[in-house]
């Protein structure tokens, strides 16, 4: 999961771009990037941190020119060095930058082709570079010495021939213009707005629609799946179909968890998704434990807050915010360690006792990964003097990881791998425990497109909508997503941390 954005506009374009990742920032804090284009001249700035930490004044008054892109971070595979962090850049043709979001499944083997075939060295063992690459040379194998709009849709037919997995990429054609595109099954998720200016309309392309909002924007529409969008530095802009059998399955998760409440994503109001799930939720365990006795919901902030106040209308019963939550821990399901995580929790949410003392408590996740933060929160439930404290999710059990860009852990590490739900129940401390069903997941979004037939579930059912995926790439999966592997990239990025605050102390003396 990452953030990416990128503007054509009709004056500097740095502090919009720096606006738009700040708003994107929930979707990747390892890292940021900004590269803008003045003329044939790039000025980039990318850096481990987030976004506030990475630009400074100093840096943002070199970054000049009308168009750029950006990019937040956090990692999914590689490392977490901040070579990794995007854009990345290539020299030839034209001085290509790219930034993307989402997860080649076939990288290590483009990688060899791209070595060997297309005579391109890589510099890291991130995907995004391996992708860089491929539309560099499928691009500069047409030979054009002035790229139009068509030449560059081509180099794009290609890259989707070539690559698989889920993408959405932004990229900057240094002097030419910005160019969009999405993944032939429209997993992860760009969306494209307009802006009217006295000297001309304005683009912007981002993940998620609240980024156009928040800087004035109007969203036009979502990029369909296979499809490129063009926006040349005179802010001409272009689109084409580039896949050759394109099917829309955007990720589910986004609807669950990644995406903040007020974007829409093809057609969908993830706060109206959000609050459908509460609904199927209470009717499940209306139909199921009619008898109940809760005596009050508290969601466990911040994504689950939607779901759990329609939940405790559906059920009649009080709804309380039980938990604060302190804003500078980051999230935890993503937090290399099991002891670290555990910490984070008690550092990250502070119990208010008179919510829970003498209650029966229904807490309301958005979902169970590893299950370290609700057992640590039930614990702190039942310390507040709960007198019973039930469990629902409003997904269903997480049993795969994810091959697409989001980083879940190692199948081993997801506690309802190869377990059931009673015994879910029984480690993470719970009186209850109640799951969304997937039919009723799957509902709740497509009621906001009935034109969707099919949504990637893949952390729910184990089914690959891309394809390609076997045991074996399991396999190496699971070895690089251990918490071992996790945290060693950890000190890694710590290290690297702790570097450029010496050098910026050194700077600012």
């Amino acid at each position: 999961m990452c953030g990416i954005v990128g503007i054509v506009g009709r004056s500097n374009v740095n502090q919009s771009i720096y606006d738009a990742l700040t708003v994107l920032q929930h979707r990747g804090q390892d890292a940021a990037g900004i590269v803008t284009c003045d003329g044939d001249r790039l000025f980039m700035r990318k850096d481990n941190g987030m976004v506030r930490d990475v630009f400074r004044t100093r840096h943002m008054r070199r970054m000049i020119g009308h168009m750029g892109i950006g990019h937040v971070r956090y990692p999914t595979a590689g490392s977490a060095s901040s070579a990794e962090a995007q854009p990345f850049y290539v020299n030839s043709p034209y001085g290509i930058t790219l930034a993307h979001n989402g997860n080649l499944t076939n990288s290590e083997s483009l990688a060899e082709d791209i070595y060997r075939a297309d005579l391109r060295h890589i510099n890291t063992n991130s995907d995004s570079e391996v992708l860089l690459n491929v539309f560099a040379h499928e691009l500069q194998s047409l030979g054009k010495l002035l790229p139009q709009p068509q030449d560059i849709f081509e180099a794009v037919r290609r890259v989707h021939r070539r690559v698989e997995g889920a993408y959405a990429v932004v990229a900057m054609i240094t002097g030419y213009g910005i160019l969009a595109f999405r993944d032939p099954h429209g997993v992860r998720p760009v969306c494209f707005g307009r802006r009217e200016t006295p000297n001309g309309p304005e683009y912007m392309v981002a993940s998620e629609s609240v980024a156009l909002s928040g800087l004035g924007f109007h969203l036009e529409r979502d990029l369909a799946p296979g499809e490129a969008l063009y926006i040349s530095a005179e802010g001409e802009l272009f689109t084409q179909q580039c896949a050759d059998n394109p099917q829309l399955n955007p990720c589910i998760f986004e609807h669950v968890y990644l995406a903040r409440p007020d974007s829409i994503m093809d057609g969908i109001s993830v706060y109206k998704a959000r609050l459908r799930m509460g609904e199927k939720l209470a009717d499940k365990i209306l139909r199921e434990w009619p008898d109940h006795d809760i005596d009050v919901v508290i969601p466990i902030p911040d994504t689950s807050r939607t779901s759990a106040l329609e939940l405790a209308n559906r059920l009649d019963v009080k709804y309380r915010e039980g938990f604060i939550k302190n804003r500078y821990i980051g999230r935890t399901f993503i937090m290399p360690g099991q002891q670290q995580r555990k910490k984070s929790v008690r550092q990250k949410l502070n119990a208010i006792e008179l919510e829970f003392s003498g209650k029966n408590v229904l807490l309301v996740d958005d979902s169970i990964v590893r299950g370290t933060t609700c057992n640590e929160i039930i614990q702190m439930a039942r310390d507040c003097g709960a007198a019973k404290v039930y469990f629902a999710s409003a997904a269903p059990a997480v049993t795969h990881p994810n091959v697409y860009g989001i980083d879940m852990p190692a199948a081993s590490e997801l506690i309802a791998h190869g377990r059931s739900v009673e015994e879910i129940c029984r480690i993470i401390g719970a009186d209850r425990l109640i799951y969304q069903d997937l039919d009723d997941l799957v509902d709740a979004c497509r009621e906001g497109n009935a034109d969707i037939s099919r949504f990637e579930c893949s952390v729910f059912d184990g089914q690959y909508v891309a394809g390609h995926i076997d045991a074996a790439y399991l396999g190496d999966l699971e070895r690089s997503r251990s918490d071992a592997v996790q945290r060693s990239n950890d000190m890694e990025r710590l290290a690297a941390l702790a570097e450029n605050e010496v050098i910026d102390l050194h700077n600012a003396e």
